[in-house]
């Protein structure tokens, strides 16, 4: 398809059907870094989000290593997201169908972000999330 022939109202439409509604009402999200210490194979992160508030956690792997995460909350309504290298909006896993839990082997090499977010019906009230997030790569 030759997207330069539809008119900008048909794409911007098309844009906003396909971006996840807790992303369109508030498009920043802080980007935290994850470091493993000399010789570790985890990391933890204690942190909180609120209302459309969205944290990614970015960190390093290699294609075929096991990756582990688990994400513990006070809020029934908070999740998290494995985005692949290079990718921005569509999640290889997403935990609200899986109980905050993630164990597989990474299909690529380079920087995967797990994407902390609240569902919407939480997020417009302004709810706290409380989280506690492992990382673990081996």
């Amino acid at each position: 398809m030759n997207f330069s022939s539809l008119p900008v109202s048909i794409l911007a439409t098309t844009f906003v059907c396909l971006t996840p509604p807790h992303l369109l009402a508030r498009n920043d999200i802080r980007t935290v870094g994850v470091h493993f210490a000399s010789g570790a194979t985890s990391a933890v992160v204690e942190d909180s989000i609120m209302g459309y508030e969205t944290v990614d956690y970015v960190l390093g792997a290699r294609k075929g290593q096991s990756m582990n995460v688990s994400m513990a909350t006070d809020h029934t309504a908070t999740y998290f997201n494995i985005l692949a290298p290079h990718e921005d909006a569509i999640a290889m896993f997403n935990s609200s169908m899986s109980e905050n839990q993630y164990e597989g082997t990474l299909p690529e090499t380079g920087e995967y972000k797990i994407r902390v977010y609240m569902m919407r019906s939480a997020a417009r009230r302004n709810e706290k999330a409380n989280y506690r997030l492992e990382m673990i790569i081996e």
